[in-house]
């Protein structure tokens, strides 16, 4: 969302400069981007700033108990996991229900979706590590605030992007290159690609819908939706790298996965590490059976689908996707790999899985209206 504003593009280039003037000094990248962070935040919005304020201090206290408590911890810990969730999803129901409410804000619901997440996983980190997961409030600071990441991810890793706060500001020639290009491809896709998708989209699904037509508005709408998320991705990469921190790749060549399990390891990757690492340890500290794994999918890709909307459209998505994955583990299908079979049986995998995600992938337009026209209209024949 920052990045579709030509001030916060300008902002971020300024930041980088001044991060490459400033290379001397070994601390940077920590306390200038924290005052950078801090600042955009306020220029953008006084409720987002100060919501965010209370909501980083607030985790981060509670951070530090986790780090050096040793009463009521795994309590404490579950309690925390479930404040950070209530909170986000009551804003999210406090605007389905009203929008225009004095503690609502439309960029606070989309950027606490991401920054939970980040808390959650931090909170984890502490409680599993103690005190060997303590870090400073500014690096907490960074990690909640990071603003190339902030409204659409990727979910960064607690541990990683401590790691990387410890490093000195190093982007040498070739970074820069890689970075720039990443920005521009990324705007590219945004701005050129995706705005001419959507105004096809658009006039299509207005017009009655017949077979072919609900056919064609999947599949578009499933591209599309991969230059949109994807360029969200390239830019947030481009500028995160730029400023010293190593920003984790979302989508790794989803269009050649063989099953709706590497799918899922491909495309938004970070939110699909997340929820396995999240409850997989959580509920299993073992190796699974294939029926406890099967039914932690299940689990998992319902949590997914209502992430993404509280609505029976992404339950129901969630649960397909659930399903599929489910019976792939059971099978012993989950993974294929390439070298080991023919080329037809890797392809015809692939067209399968690519199946299988477009006839649910519309239901991400967001409106219950135009996914049930579009359904309604694969069996609405021409003739």
């Amino acid at each position: 969302m920052f990045f579709m504003n030509m001030n916060a593009i300008i902002a971020m280039i300024g930041m980088i400069v001044v991060l490459a003037l400033t290379r001397w000094w070994p601390h940077n990248k920590r306390y200038l981007l924290l005052a950078f962070n801090l600042c955009f935040l306020l220029l953008f919005s006084k409720k987002l700033f100060l919501f965010y304020l209370i909501y980083t201090a607030a985790n981060y206290l509670c951070f530090l108990w986790l780090c050096y408590t040793s009463k009521w911890r795994k309590g404490g810990f579950i309690l925390l996991i479930a404040l950070n969730i209530a909170a986000v999803s009551g804003i999210r129901l406090l605007g389905m229900d009203s929008p225009d409410h004095l503690l609502f804000d439309a960029v606070i619901a989309l950027t606490l979706i991401y920054n939970v997440l980040k808390v959650i996983d931090s909170h984890y980190f502490a409680y599993f590590f103690g005190k060997d997961a303590r870090a400073s409030a500014v690096d907490y600071a960074n990690y909640i605030l990071f603003v190339p990441t902030f409204t659409s991810g990727p979910i960064l890793k607690f541990r990683d992007f401590m790691a990387d706060a410890k490093k000195p500001y190093q982007v040498n020639s070739s970074q820069v290159e890689d970075g720039v290009k990443r920005i521009i491809l990324g705007l590219f896709k945004k701005l050129v690609v995706v705005t001419w998708m959507t105004d096809v989209f658009q006039h299509v699904q207005q017009q009655e819908l017949h077979t072919h037509q609900s056919i064609f508005l999947m599949v578009w709408f499933y591209i599309m939706l991969f230059f949109d998320f994807s360029g969200y991705s390239d830019i947030a990469i481009g500028f995160g790298r730029l400023m010293g921190y190593n920003i984790p790749e979302n989508f790794k060549k989803p269009f050649t996965s063989p099953t709706l399990t590497q799918f899922w390891r491909n495309w938004h990757a970070t939110l699909g590490d997340w929820f396995r690492d999240h409850i997989f340890m959580f509920f299993s500290r073992k190796a699974p059976s294939k029926w406890t794994a099967a039914g932690l999918s299940i689990l998992i890709m319902v949590l997914i689908g209502l992430w993404h909307g509280f609505g029976w459209i992404y339950f129901f998505y969630g649960l397909y996707h659930g399903v599929v994955i489910a019976i792939e583990s059971l099978l012993g299908k989950s993974t294929v790999n390439k070298k080991k079979v023919s080329k037809s049986y890797y392809w015809a995998r692939c067209a399968l899985t690519q199946l299988i995600v477009t006839v649910s992938v519309v239901v991400y337009s967001g409106s219950t209206e135009t996914v049930s026209k579009i359904y309604r209209g694969l069996f609405h024949w021409p003739f």
